[in-house]
Formats: C-alpha cells, structure tokens, sequence
C-alpha cells in the first residue's frame, strides 16, 4: 500500500514537471495570459476541444502555434474563409495513376488528420464546412463515402474565432460548440505585458521555442489525470451548477429563468469534471476540489447555454448568468 502511494505521489511530481516545463517554453512567447495558456494546456492533457475568441492581433494564433511547437506533435493549420469547402478539412477521394499506369481510388488525407489542429477563424467559414468537424472533434474519426478514417492521438482542435458582430462571421452552430471543452475569451494585455511583447517582438532576434513534450507525455499525463478520484459530494456540486443553467429545473436562480433558454447539455457536467481533474494534478492534489469546479465553471459552461430573447434585448452575458449560479449553489457535504 505504501508503494502505490508513493507511485502516484511520484507521478503527480513528475505531471507538474512536465506541465511547467511546457508552460515554461510557450512562456517565452506569450506574455501573461495565464488563465488562457492553462486552459489551453488543459484541453491537450484531457483531449477536450478549446475555442478561443478575441479581436484580430491579441496572439490567438501565436499561442496555439507555441504549444505545437512546444510538443513534440504533428500539427496543421485550416485557414477558415467563406469558400472553404468540407473537403479542404477531411480530404477527398481521387484517382490516381499506379506505377503500372493503371488508375484507382485514394483517399487523399486532409489537414484534420494531425494531433493539434489549428481552426483559424473557424466561424468565418459556413456552418455547412463547419460542420464537417463535428464527427473529427467527437469521435475522432472521419468518414468518407463508405470508410470511416481514425485520427491519431492525442487529438486537439484549437479553434479561433473572432467576436460574432464582426462582419463576415457566422455564428457556430450549438452542436459544434458543445463539443468545445473550454471557450476561453482572449483579453487586451495589460501595459506591464504590452510593453513586455514590444521588447520581445521588435528587436532582430526572436524567441524560439523549443519541443519539451511528445505524444506518449501527454498520453501518461492524460492517464494520471482520468485517475483522480472525485467525493461523491463533489460531483454533485458539479452537477447541481448545471442544473443551475436549466430555466425549468425548480432549483434554477431567478437569473436563469428570466434571462435562458436553454442550458448546458451532459456535456458540460463532463468538462467540468475532466478539467477539474487536470488542475487538481496541476496543483500538486490528487483529488478533485471545489474550488475547482468554481475555478473552471465559466470557462466550461459559458458557450453551452443559449439566452432568450429577454437575456438578448438586456445584453445579459452567460458569464453573468454563471456568476449568479456559483452564488447561489452551496456546496453540500
């Protein structure tokens, strides 16, 4: 008994080792934004999809290139525009000519089939290309015509998106995005930061990053994390803040019955209890707390519910409806 103890006591170091060094490397390149760069390592360490919004040049895209690089995985990058076909994602099937000079069918793979894809812009392409990433981000495969394709783990989508009143967006469909474990909301740095990345970015030689981590890292952190056990009291405050999201569950805040339509799906409970995990473990914990559940409730639950036409006039935010919930769901014992 004491051996396995000390094993997994010797497995939690060697997981926040292994997750500073890798926060240490995209350091290098991006200035503050810790809760984003944890919530983006997180999702790679569970293999939970991450959406990130913000304006146009707040380092989105430099943030997923320096986890690709930082890991030692393959990586691909869809520029999501308007004319964007379905094809272009999965592949396509062509003919091609043998070294006989015979001709046959060949799946010919499209840039979803590597570890960490990059979605750049994702909600500029139409929901009918959107969409062609829902069985990738779901069950990790592709199907064209009548073979079904299985994608390499560990699978991540980084998604970036630019807010939806922008002109020329689309907004995702509700399906896509439940599929997101997290949706992070990318913020203008402060001055100490900006002044940080001008000394970084405006000089002759830029930061390099370097691959700390590979594939069978990330898959025995993955491991460690899905073993964390969680109190039966836990789970259930996880549970509860989702029915907190329901406006006709009978234990919804007035918040959600005035301002929700529709709350967070299974999906949710799962995120927050797969995310939770992983700070536990990031914290140096082998067991799931509450304050991580407060910790990741936003992030995990914001684009899972869907506001009423009164929450819309109001201009009411799903962060504020989540704000109202964590206030109002007492944990129990």
């Amino acid at each position: 008994m004491e051996h396995a103890v000390s094993t997994v006591e010797e497995r939690v170091v060697q997981f926040r080792t292994d997750y500073q060094r890798l926060r240490a490397e995209i350091a290098k390149v991006i200035v503050g934004q810790d809760a984003i760069v944890e919530g983006v390592v997180t999702g790679l360490i569970v293999g939970g999809h991450v959406l990130l919004e913000g304006v146009p040049g707040l380092g989105k895209t430099r943030l997923v290139r320096a986890l690709a690089d930082a890991v030692h995985l393959t990586f691909a990058r869809i520029q999501f525009t308007p004319d964007l076909m379905p094809a272009d994602v999965v592949g396509t099937t062509m003919i091609v000519a043998d070294e006989h000079g015979g001709k046959q069918f060949e799946f010919q793979r499209g840039p979803i089939f590597a570890n960490i894809v990059l979605a750049d812009e994702v909600n500029r392409a139409t929901p009918k290309t959107q969409s062609a990433m829902l069985e990738a981000m779901q069950e990790r495969s592709v199907t064209v015509g009548k073979t079904t394709h299985t994608l390499s783990a560990p699978f991540l989508v980084l998604a970036t998106q630019n807010p939806l009143e922008m002109e020329g967006t689309y907004p995702l469909p509700e399906a896509q995005l439940d599929r997101f474990l997290y949706k992070l909301k990318v913020t203008f740095p402060d001055r100490d930061a900006l002044h940080t990345i001008l000394d970084r970015t405006t000089g002759y030689v830029a930061p390099d990053v370097q691959p700390v981590l590979d594939g069978d890292t990330v898959m025995a952190m993955r491991r460690l994390a899905l073993d964390v056990p969680i109190a039966r009291h836990v789970q259930d405050y996880a549970v509860r803040l989702v029915e907190g999201t329901h406006p006709e569950h009978p234990d919804a805040p007035d918040i959600t019955r005035r301002f929700v339509r529709y709350g967070s799906s299974p999906r949710g409970a799962q995120s927050l209890i797969l995310a939770a995990k992983v700070r536990a473990v990031m914290d140096g914990r082998f067991n799931v707390s509450i304050e991580d559940l407060q910790h990741i409730a936003k992030p995990a639950l914001r684009h899972r519910m869907i506001l009423n036409f009164e929450g819309e006039a109001e201009g009411i935010s799903t962060d504020a409806v989540l704000e109202d919930i964590l206030k109002q769901v007492r944990a129990s014992r």
